[in-house]
């Protein structure tokens, strides 16, 4: 039996074709019918431009019924998909495609048309539009093909799909991962989250990202029911929509969101079995806020984009503020101390797992993927955590530099490299900081060579370069970095130093 993932999904889909995969907002309904006879026009178009198993495809696109159709077409023909975010620029998208070679990118118009002469630098035979409402050269190419095809037979170590996220050094390095990777991830969630026939989960996540893509898409698809398809996330839509969903996913920023608009009441989210967080940090306040409003305990889980999901709270079972719950089946998990030695319940130390929806490795990287791994073939998260003494996890934070912003992950290196870069700049450092809406934000301090630098012009030469959410939302000016006797910053003294100085800033916002 193929291990083709979209294979594994179609044994899944209901009886009735005619049932809808997507209602979106705008009122269009997507079947599984469609579902069916749709990506087979974008396997087939594939095939016609002689792209062959294992050959990538990046989509750069906006959120959409159609972009999620080059998805399951991509699974069907065998071919890699490389979901790019939608928020980086064309300094950014250069270095993607130059390190993948994909045979094809689909992007929007606008954005075709500015990179057209870096698109063919970079190697790429094929590009083609799709746009929010699904239209585009892509959608007319693939309209013209057939609507029966014969999905690619494959194997459980074939790629499924390469995620790209930064790495400490600024280089963005891209996670690998198979059909059975991707397969045994949805089919974990599917069992810890106790889906059904009946369930309809309520969608405003983004989809080039881990969380929107496939852990919202993929468990619906594993469950072969429905979902209400909102193009992003706005309060007011999201609670006139809850009434008709039984599961809704976000991050800590939804439903800090949602907290502050007082149409979220507990009538409102009466028929919602399941609240789901995850992507960063859910701060316990929120927690403990959004029980006492609407009755409902979020259920907390913990994953990476090299891991798919590693741990989720239990729907029935106590949720606790602070915990990210049990590991999924699959999972081997171990937290291990400075001494490479495993710790007991209530130690703390770095948290390492072995998984079957674990990344198969690093595009293009294997030096780097084999230093991610331990002689014994556990994967290093760089996330510090403990136990609690009914088998849950607690993190405590990251051994690495990375911070969660909104969602997404945030590499100071990155950033400081360009801060670095600016006339007048002698160093600078750059730290993720709590911040209640996003979880974490970043602080830039800097050390100017002469004179004060112009701040604003600082932001501007970062929004210029870098995608939104990367720009720290506070620089300050400092005339030295806290550093140890091996010259390394302290970013843990940088953080409790400005500690004072971000909490005033965050209340005058």
């Amino acid at each position: 039996m193929s291990a083709n993932l979209y294979a594994v999904f179609k044994q899944q889909f209901p009886k009735d074709l005619s049932n809808p995969f997507i209602k979106e907002a705008r009122g269009s309904v997507l079947s599984y019918a469609e579902v069916e006879s749709r990506s087979a026009q974008v396997a087939s178009l594939l095939q016609s431009l002689r792209i062959k198993p294992g050959d990538r495809v990046a989509a750069q696109i906006e959120k959409s019924a159609a972009a999620l159709i080059l998805y399951l077409g991509c699974l069907r023909a065998g071919a890699v998909y490389l979901p790019i975010n939608t928020a980086y620029t064309n300094a950014e998208l250069t270095y993607f495609l130059t390190d993948a070679k994909p045979a094809l990118f689909v992007c929007d118009a606008i954005r075709e048309k500015s990179l057209r002469a870096s698109i063919r630098e970079c190697g790429v035979p094929n590009c083609f539009s799709l746009d929010a409402h699904g239209r585009g050269s892509f959608a007319q190419q693939a309209l013209a093909h057939d609507t029966k095809f014969k999905t690619v037979t494959l194997e459980a170590a074939d790629p499924a799909a390469i995620l790209y996220s930064s790495g400490t050094t600024g280089k963005p390095k891209g996670a690998t991962l198979s059909h059975g990777a991707l397969a045994a991830n949805a089919r974990a969630l599917h069992a810890a989250w106790q889906l059904g026939p009946d369930d309809v989960l309520l969608h405003a996540l983004p989809i080039f990202h881990t969380h929107g893509l496939f852990v919202a898409t993929n468990t619906v698809l594993i469950n072969g029911t429905g979902m209400l398809f909102h193009d992003g996330f706005e309060s007011d839509a999201v609670i006139s929509d809850l009434a008709k969903a039984t599961v809704f996913m976000g991050v800590p920023t939804y439903y800090t969101r949602l907290l502050a608009n007082p149409a979220l009441t507990r009538e409102a989210c009466t028929s919602i079995r399941l609240f789901i967080s995850g992507s960063a940090p859910l701060l316990d306040e929120t927690c403990n806020a959004f029980k006492e409003r609407t009755g409902h305990a979020i259920v907390e889980r913990y994953g990476m984009t090299e891991a798919g999901i590693i741990t989720s709270a239990n729907p029935d079972k106590p949720k606790r503020a602070g915990t990210v719950g049990w590991p999924l089946d699959g999972v081997t998990l171990r937290i291990i101390n400075d001494d490479d030695e495993p710790v007991g319940a209530s130690e703390t130390g770095e948290l390492q797992i072995k998984s079957s929806g674990l990344f198969s490795g690093y595009w293009n990287k294997p030096e780097k993927t084999a230093e991610e791994f331990t002689s014994d073939g556990f994967f290093r998260t760089g996330d510090i955590a403990r136990y609690e003494l009914d088998g849950q996890i607690t993190l405590i934070g990251r051994a690495k530099d990375m911070y969660i912003s909104g969602g997404f992950n945030v590499f100071p290196k990155e950033i400081e490299q360009i801060v670095d870069a600016i006339e007048g700049v002698e160093e600078c450092a750059v730290v993720g900081m709590p911040h209640p809406d996003f979880g974490e934000a970043g602080l830039v301090i800097i050390v100017a060579k002469k004179e004060p630098l112009d701040e604003k012009a600082i932001r501007s030469t970062l929004k210029e370069t870098l995608a939104n959410y990367k720009v720290p939302k506070q620089i300050l000016q400092s005339d030295s970095l806290p550093r140890n006797a091996m010259g390394k910053v302290q970013k843990n003294l940088l953080r409790e130093t400005y500690r004072n100085e971000w909490r005033d800033w965050l209340q005058d916002q």
